[in-house]
């Protein structure tokens, strides 16, 4: 067969196998792409078996694709200010589930690893941007004391951010009236929410 023949029928096969694996039809064209061009490249006469060196050759792209697209994936959540993410998250249209899965995560770790009041100040701060004095209003502290609690909660996060795994969703009543905060650009429900979520707090230390 000359090349065009082989082309013309490992095309499909190499297609089906590469979108098993990636799960998009455009990078699966991409990478069957590549594969014939450099099988083209190279000395074909020296391969003994084309249809198993094509088969395995995409397959190998894919997996160094993915493999790629996680470390570039790392790279950004461990740069990333989960500030940044829930700001993000504001500007979206909600179409993005895979967005809001890491979000969802995200928000797991603030309630895990925040105390009430901090989770309070620092969401109430860094994503609705309310002024200390505002602060202070919602949770009752003065304004020092909010901006220590801010202080506490950012350290906290740092140390956790590189430790996040995007794979704990998020369904608690907290962050679904978070999402609907963000959605209508009204915090007040969400305050709300937080007072209780505080009170709750405070009553179990009793």
């Amino acid at each position: 067969m000359n090349q065009a023949q082989v082309i013309t029928l490992y095309q499909p096969l190499l297609h089906r196998i590469a979108y098993n694996l990636l799960r998009c039809k455009a990078d699966a064209e991409d990478i069957v792409q590549e594969t014939f061009i450099k099988w083209l490249s190279i000395d074909q006469a020296k391969i003994e078996n084309t249809k198993a060196y094509l088969i395995k050759a995409v397959t190998n792209n894919c997996i160094n694709h993915l493999q790629n697209l996680k470390r570039k994936k790392e790279e950004y959540w461990d740069s990333i200010q989960l500030s940044e993410l829930m700001v993000k998250f504001k500007e979206s249209d909600f179409a993005n589930i895979d967005f809001e899965k890491e979000l969802s995560a995200a928000f797991k770790v603030i309630q895990t690893k925040l105390e009430p009041l901090e989770r309070a100040a620092y969401l109430l701060k860094e994503v609705f941007n309310y002024e200390y004095e505002e602060i202070q209003k919602v949770l009752g502290k003065k304004a020092d004391h909010c901006r220590q609690l801010l202080s506490r909660a950012r350290k906290k996060l740092e140390e956790e951010k590189g430790k996040i795994k995007f794979d704990l969703p998020d369904k608690t009543q907290l962050f679904e009236s978070f999402k609907t905060a963000c959605h209508l650009e009204d915090a007040n429900e969400f305050i709300q929410h937080l007072k209780t979520d505080i009170s709750a707090a405070l009553s179990q230390k009793k």
